[in-house]
C-alpha cells in the first residue's frame, strides 16, 4: 500500500495528488510549502513518494530511475488513495519528474474517468544546458484537462523555448514571473515572493479544474 502525506479536510471536494521530483522527497521544503497553500485553499492533498525515494529513509540510496519506468507506481497511487476511501474529484500532478510522470499517466486515467485534470509544477521539459532533448512528445496529443506552471527562470524549458513545441490545446502553461524551478522568484527583483506565487497556482487551480463543469479551457 502506498504511503501518504495528507494536507487539508478530508472531505474536501475535490483531491490533488502530487509526486516528488527527482532529488527531494515528498516532505522536501518546497512540496511542503505547495502542499499546506493548496490545502489552505480548500483542496485535500496527498503526496507519495516513488520506492527508490522511499528506499532512501532506509539508507539505500538509490539514483532517480528512468521517469517512464515509475508509471506504474503512479497508477497504484491513485488506486491506493481510492481504497483508502477519498472520494470525489481527483486532480493528480507533481513537482518535475513527478509532474511528468503523472502527465504520461494522465490520458489513460482520464479516459477512464479517474482523475479530472493535471497539474504540473516546474516541468522539465529538458534537461537543463541540454534543449535539444525534448521531453514533450506525448504533450502535443494529450487530452487531459492540463495546468503547468513554470517560473521565468527555470532552466528545464524557458519561456521562449516552450512557444514552440506545439504543445496540445488542453494544456495552459501559467508563467510566474522570475520563478526557479522551485518556482522560488527573487523578491528584490520581481517583487514577488513564493507564497504569491504558490497562492496563484491555488487559485489557478481552482477557477481552471476544480469547478464542477471545468472539464476543459
Amino acid at each position: 500500500m502506498t504511503t501518504f502525506l495528507f494536507d487539508g479536510d478530508d472531505t474536501a471536494p475535490v483531491t490533488i495528488l502530487l509526486a516528488h521530483g527527482a532529488g527531494a522527497s515528498m516532505d522536501s521544503p518546497s512540496m511542503t510549502a505547495t502542499a499546506k497553500t493548496l490545502a489552505a485553499a480548500g483542496f485535500q492533498v496527498a503526496r507519495f513518494e516513488f520506492h527508490y525515494m522511499a528506499a532512501r529513509r532506509y539508507g539505500h540510496r538509490k539514483p532517480p530511475p528512468r521517469a517512464e519506468t515509475v508509471n506504474p507506481e503512479y497508477i497504484k497511487a491513485i488506486a491506493d488513495l481510492r481504497a483508502k476511501g477519498v472520494t470525489g474529484k481527483l486532480i493528480i500532478g507533481g513537482k518535475s519528474m513527478g509532474g511528468r510522470v503523472a502527465s504520461m499517466v494522465a490520458d489513460e486515467m482520464f479516459a477512464k474517468g479517474e482523475i479530472a485534470g493535471l497539474v504540473c509544477l516546474g516541468y522539465p521539459f529538458h534537461p537543463p544546458g541540454k534543449p535539444e532533448q525534448l521531453r514533450t512528445k506525448h504533450l502535443i496529443d494529450l487530452k487531459t484537462p492540463t495546468l503547468i506552471f513554470q517560473g521565468t527562470r527555470d532552466e528545464f524549458g524557458t519561456r521562449d523555448e516552450v512557444a514552440i513545441y506545439g504543445l496540445s490545446p488542453a494544456i495552459d502553461v501559467i508563467w510566474l514571473e522570475d520563478g526557479d524551478h522551485d518556482l522560488k522568484p527573487r523578491k528584490a527583483i520581481s517583487g514577488f515572493s513564493t507564497g504569491d506565487h504558490l497562492k496563484t497556482v491555488a487559485e489557478t487551480i481552482k477557477a481552471k479544474l476544480a469547478q464542477p463543469s471545468a472539464s476543459s479551457f
